[in-house]
């Protein structure tokens, strides 16, 4: 079920259109995204490299320079260790490729999903130790691993800390909110209390980029082999699916147009191996699939093998490995899909269907894609879901939610069936005794106030709009609102009384209708539909006239281009 409501944030669109010489319903969409002033909607539309703060304005990265200068100067053996997931291994690959270029004497770790689970641990710093490494770099990951960093520091280690995550605090007896920072050496996260840095929402490789700013600059190294790193900071921060907006924003659309004529051998041998190298890479090929190839390797083998492709100079050997990714990515995708089927014929074939709060036991079901499924789950019912697999030790889940139920709070109220949990409002994980799945499962509910007006999927539409408003021209300006995003979504628009005709269902997968939308006067435009394409021709049969929600788009056939709609919902 979708309600759907109409943005109406108010502005005076007509001046703002002419102050930027755009069209009044560009600003209305900017105005929806809360960009208000002159200044911040400058910066939104066109905002460079230069507009970005300082890396010296970045709380401890002076000092990490400064104490990484006299590590190379002493030869000592440094080691970056990383995350397992995207952002862990392009702020891996951005450290590595900054620190080599400085004269370093460096190499890398990254935990084992499974064996090793998410940042430092104690096995990791052994090793490192062990192996004569004088130095630990982290990036993604750190700044909860305080136990882990004092062994470290016992051993006579040096660490330094970079990261993004949430700095872990602890509530005083007279309310203050105390930090509670690991003892490393360098601590480097924009989200510390005393950080001053003026944008907090950077990912794990938008701080390791801020530190090899640092370093480049200290050691003298040319702009364009920093400029080089801007793509991989623009793979993480979608990958990773932070906020598109201020830095991020910059980073993102400079990092894209880099992708485009990458000179990473790796890199370009994954857009060739998805048939990507006469597009357009947007953030939605980063998201959907360049991304996922990427993390296809942390979720079902090693983090190690997409970082060993970015790494790879050779054309053959990186072919190779761009395919050998694909194809776990493809597997990963028909892992997902079993599953994912398999939950929804739990929930609609057993009492768990009822349930406000779903719960699904998948034994069989590989752990790094509980999450996953849990997020289709949701998407389909409209429901929280948690969806639980069989580990080494016990069960292990991944939690999915809603606007209305915080997650880790409901958690924190289960927390006598559960051996680890944490998380936040809208994701969490979790491990316990397989005993305890069907008590969870009965507590969760029992305690949730959440009602049948929260399941109903809110539909936000930017701007009610006609069909024959729409031009070439509109449709290349909607191009200076890119790239679309968490934080920065493609605008949606709407027009009541539609009648869809002469749908005809193409693809291999039966997935892409083609038809044509008629609006009352008659008006005519090309409209096409992506997703179950016999399913949607059978729903539009039901009545003769639909609203309908859309995004308006250029297709390019043999040389003719064409005004389109998408169509992404209808009423």
């Amino acid at each position: 079920m979708e309600r759907w409501m109409i943005t109406a944030k108010s502005a005076d669109f007509n001046r703002i259109g002419e102050e930027f010489r755009i069209d009044p319903v560009i600003a209305r969409l900017i105005r929806n995204r809360d960009i208000v002033g002159d200044d911040a909607i400058r910066e939104y539309l066109y905002g460079t490299l230069g507009d970005l703060p300082s890396w010296t304005r970045m709380k401890g990265l002076r000092e990490a320079v400064s104490l990484i200068h006299m590590k190379i100067e002493e030869r000592k053996n440094i080691r970056i260790i990383g995350d397992y997931d995207i952002d862990g291994v392009c702020s891996t690959y951005i450290l590595l490729q900054g620190l080599r270029q400085a004269g370093a004497s460096v190499d890398i770790d990254i935990p084992d999903r499974i064996k090793d689970g998410y940042g430092l641990n104690e096995e990791l710093i052994a090793r490192a130790y062990e192996q004569g490494i004088d130095t630990i770099i982290t990036c993604d990951n750190g700044i909860s691993a305080s136990e882990q960093i004092a062994y470290g520091k016992e051993l006579g280690m040096t660490i330094v800390v970079t990261d993004h995550h949430e700095v872990p605090f602890q509530e005083t007896e007279g309310g203050e909110i105390k930090e509670i920072l690991p003892p490393a050496d360098v601590v480097v996260n924009p989200k510390q209390k005393e950080c001053r840095y003026p944008f907090k929402g950077l990912c794990g490789a938008g701080v390791a980029y801020k530190l090899v700013c640092g370093l480049f600059e200290h050691f003298g190294v040319s702009k364009d082999a920093l400029e080089e790193l801007l793509e991989f900071v623009a793979i993480a921060t979608v990958g990773d699916v932070m906020d598109l907006q201020g830095e991020n924003r910059i980073l993102v659309k400079e990092g894209l147009k880099r992708i485009q004529n990458t000179r990473n051998t790796g890199l370009r041998e994954l857009i060739r191996a998805n048939q990507l190298e006469d597009r357009k890479i947007t953030s939605y090929h980063i998201g959907f699939i360049l991304g996922p190839c990427m993390n296809a390797s942390g979720r079902l083998s090693t983090a190690k093998r997409a970082l060993s492709l970015l790494e790879c100079r050779d054309p053959s050997e990186a072919a190779v490995l761009a395919q050998d990714l694909k194809s776990l990515n493809d597997s990963r995708k028909d892992m997902t899909a079993k599953a994912t089927e398999e939950a929804v014929q739990m929930v609609e074939n057993t009492s768990l269907g009822r349930d406000k709060v779903l719960v699904i036991y998948l034994p069989e079901c590989h752990e790094s894609l509980a999450g996953i499924v849990a997020g289709r789950i949701r998407e389909r019912y409209g429901k929280p879901a948690f969806v639980l697999t069989r580990a080494e030790e016990g069960v292990k889940g991944s939690g999915r939610s809603i606007e209305a139920f915080h997650m880790f709070h409901e958690l924190v109220k289960c927390r006598e069936y559960l051996t680890k949990f944490g998380g936040h409002p809208m994701a969490a994980g979790l491990s316990l005794e397989e005993k305890n799945i069907e008590p969870f499962r009965e507590k969760i509910n029992s305690g949730c106030s959440l009602t049948e007006e929260d399941f109903v999927t809110k539909v936000l539409i930017d701007v009610p709009m006609p069909l024959n408003y729409i031009n070439k021209n509109l449709i290349s300006q909607l191009s200076l609102l890119e790239p679309f995003g968490k934080g920065n979504q493609k605008p949606l628009f709407a027009q009541k009384k539609l009648r869809l005709m002469g749908a005809r269902v193409f693809g291999k997968n039966k997935n892409v209708v083609k038809m044509k939308a008629v609006d009352e006067t008659g008006y005519p435009m090309e409209a096409v539909y992506f997703g179950d394409g016999e399913a949607f021709v059978q729903e539009i049969r039901q009545k003769e006239e639909w609203s309908v929600a859309y995004y308006p788009e250029l297709n390019s056939y043999m040389g003719r281009e064409t005004l389109q709609i998408v169509v992404q919902n209808l009423q």
